[in-house]
C-alpha cells in the first residue's frame, strides 16, 4: 500500500523546502538518502528551525554509519538517547530496571566513545585527549562508555580488566549492585570470549538486564549471550535519524514502537520475500522524514508487505547480494550457519567474480568446524548463491573501520 502522510502530517511538513514539490503535486515518492542531502541543510530550513538551531534546541550530527558514507542530519539533542530510555523505561520486560535507576555501562564502537568525550570537551571549552578518561566517557548522569579500541578481537589484558573493573564500580555504586548492559552483541561476546580465556569470569558482575542494538545481531551471538548470562536480552531497531522503532521481547518477538510514526513495506526486487524498510516519522520535528527508504530489509512472517508482521531485521539494502534466484541477505546467509553450527561466531562471505565465493569464519572456540559441518556449510551456501563455496577457518576476522563487521565482501 502506498503510504501517503494523513492531512494533519502535511500540515506539519508544509513549509520545509523538501516537500514543497510533493505538496504541489499531491503524492509523496519514496525519499531516498540523496534527496535529502541535496541542498542540506537549506532543503531543510525554516524559521522554527533556524531559532532551534540558534538556541541550542536543534543540532547537526552525522548518522553512525555502517560500511557506507554516513549522513548528516538534523535533530534534538540526545535524540536517540531519550527515545532509549523511554523503550527501557517502558519495555515489559526489563523496565524494572529502569525504575531501579541502573546506571547504564554501554559496550559498542569505539567510534560511539569518541564522540561522547568530543561531545563532553566541546562542552569544556577543550580539545579531547587521545585516550578519552572515565570522566570524558559519561553521557550523561547514568550512561558510561567502556570501549577504547576499534577491533575488540584486539582487546589486551589489561583492557578487559579495565572495563570489568569499571562495570563493577558503577555496579557497587548501586544500592542494590544493580546495573544495565547496552551493547552491541558482538563486542559484549568478545568481552564474554576474553574474560573466560583470562581466567576473569568471576569478575565480571552479573547485568540485570542487556539490550543489544547498533547493528545485527546473528544468531549464534544471541545464543552465546543468552548462555552466559541470566537475565533478558533484548533487541532493539532503530537508527540514528529515526530513533528506536522496535523491540524484541523476551521471546524474540518482534514489537513496534512507533510512536508519531508508520511504516510500510516494499519488495527489494520483484517477486523478493525480501521488503524495504519505509518509514514516515514526525517523532523529531525538526527533520520530520516522509516515505523515508531507511535502508535496512525485512522479512515478515508470510512474505506479504505487511508491516504488522515484521518477523525479522535481515540486513542492509546496500548488502543485498544479487543471484538469480533473487536477492540474498546477511539473515539469510546467517541462518544457513547458525543451522550447521552453534560454534560460528564470526562469519564473513567472500565473493569472486560471478561464480565463486568463500566463507571464512572464526569459531567460539578457535578450533575450526569438522569435515561434515565443513561440508554442509559449502552445499547449503552454494545452493543458496548459486555460487561454487569453500569454507576457510581462521581466528581473525578484521572488524571494519565503523566498528562493525561486513558480512559480504570482494566483488561487489
Amino acid at each position: 500500500m502506498d503510504g501517503q502522510p494523513t492531512a494533519d502530517i502535511v500540515d506539519q511538513i508544509r513549509d520545509i523546502p523538501v516537500y514543497r514539490a510533493s505538496i504541489e503535486r499531491g503524492h509523496f515518492p519514496v525519499l531516498e538518502k540523496p534527496e535529502i542531502a541535496r541542498g542540506f541543510p537549506d532543503n531543510w530550513m525554516t524559521p522554527p528551525l533556524a531559532a532551534a538551531l540558534a538556541a541550542g534546541e536543534a543540532e547537526f550530527v552525522l548518522s553512525t554509519g555502517t560500511h557506507h558514507a554516513r549522513m548528516q542530519i538534523i535533530r534534538p539533542p540526545y535524540f536517540l538517547l531519550h527515545s532509549y530510555y523511554r523503550l527501557w523505561s517502558e519495555h515489559p520486560d526489563i523496565s524494572h530496571t529502569w525504575d531501579a535507576g541502573c546506571p547504564r555501562l554501554s559496550l559498542t564502537t569505539v567510534l560511539a566513545t569518541e564522540h561522547v568525550a568530543r561531545v563532553n570537551a566541546k562542552k569544556r571549552g577543550v580539545q579531547p585527549g587521545a585516550v578519552p578518561a572515565l570522566a570524558d566517557r559519561r553521557l550523561d548522569a547514568r550512561t558510561l562508555y567502556l570501549n577504547l579500541r576499534l577491533d575488540p578481537a584486539l582487546w589486551e589484558r589489561e583492557d578487559v580488566e579495565r572495563m570489568l573493573a569499571e562495570i563493577r564500580a558503577a555496579r557497587d555504586e548501586h544500592p542494590q549492585g544493580l546495573y544495565h548492559l547496552d551493547c552491541s552483541g558482538y563486542h559484549l561476546a568478545h568481552l564474554v570470549r576474553k574474560a573466560g580465556d583470562w581466567g576473569l569470569w568471576e569478575e565480571f558482575p552479573q547485568p540485570a538486564s542487556i539490550i543489544h542494538a547498533y547493528e545485527y545481531t546473528p544468531v549464534n551471538v544471541h545464543g552465546y549471550l543468552r548462555e552466559h548470562f541470566d537475565c533478558p536480552v533484548v533487541d532493539l531497531f532503530g537508527s540514528t535519524e529515526l530513533g528506536y522503532l522496535y523491540y524484541s521481547d523476551r521471546d524474540g518477538r518482534y514489537r513496534p514502537y512507533l510512536d508519531k510514526m508508520s511504516v510500510e513495506l516494499i519488495p527489494v526486487a520483484p517477486g523478493s520475500r525480501i521488503h524495504s524498510l519505509i518509514v514516515t516519522s514526525v517523532r523529531n520535528p525538526y527533520m520530520p522524514l516522509i516515505r523515508y527508504r531507511s535502508g535496512d530489509c525485512v522479512r515478515t512472517l508470510d512474505g506479504t508487505p505487511d508491516p504488522t508482521g515484521i518477523a525479522r531485521f535481515c540486513g542492509r539494502e546496500k548488502e543485498l547480494l544479487a543471484t538469480q534466484d533473487g536477492p540474498v541477505a546477511q539473515a539469510d546467509l546467517d541462518d544457513l550457519v547458525s543451522a550447521v553450527s552453534p560454534r560460528v561466531f564470526v562469519h564473513q562471505l567472500c565473493v569472486t567474480g560471478g561464480t565463486k565465493a568463500e566463507l571464512r569464519y572464526v569459531t567460539f572456540d578457535d578450533t575450526p568446524l569438522g569435515p561434515h559441518a565443513a561440508a554442509a556449510l559449502e552445499k547449503s551456501i552454494g545452493e543458496l548463491t548459486g555460487r561454487a563455496c569453500r569454507v576457510e577457518h581462521r581466528t581473525h576476522i578484521p572488524i571494519g573501520k565503523s566498528g562493525k563487521y561486513a558480512w559480504l565482501a570482494g566483488d561487489l
